[in-house]
């Protein structure tokens, strides 16, 4: 009987697409401060991960490399490329990337939940045309076990007189 409540529950199953967008009152949650947070960071996010942004901010950090250099002390040097440039200028390159990854995830998610509610509809049919396929076979074993049990007396032959 196991078997025909999963069978039951899987033709009850509605297949549903979860993407990126979709999470984000799970992060924030849903009241009006959770979606005006959300709107917020998405906002900000949409504008500092920008490659636009990428290059503003490496215009920003070369004003002062300059006197970084002028100083000729190394420690400066170096702290300018790790603090300055590499962490200014990767930040929204970063952010870019993770983009264009999450676009990608939520296409892939797309398109398998496309493939699956195919199969899930088609899987569907066939259980059904499955199940009509053995109400006929039923109901002709039903027919050919009655006309067996009514044929069941001995056969007579007619033999040819000579």
């Amino acid at each position: 009987m196991d078997n025909k409540s999963s069978i039951t529950q899987a033709q009850a199953h509605i297949p549903k697409l979860v993407l990126n967008q979709h999470v984000h009152k799970t992060v924030m949650g849903d009241s009006m401060v959770g979606l005006f947070n959300t709107r917020v960071a998405v906002k900000i996010t949409g504008v500092v991960g920008s490659m636009w942004c990428a290059y503003a901010f490496a215009l920003l950090a070369l004003i002062s490399l300059p006197s970084a250099l002028q100083s000729g002390n190394s420690i400066i040097i170096v702290g300018w490329i790790a603090q300055t440039f590499l962490q200014l200028v990767l930040l929204p390159i970063i952010i870019v990337g993770q983009n264009v990854q999450a676009a990608a995830g939520d296409a892939r998610a797309q398109s398998d939940h496309d493939t699956l509610l195919a199969i899930h509809t088609l899987t569907s049919e066939v259980h059904t045309i499955n199940e009509q396929q053995s109400n006929i076979l039923n109901f002709l074993a039903e027919k050919t076990n009655m006309l067996d049990t009514g044929n069941s007396g001995p056969t007579t032959t007619q033999e040819g007189s000579e």
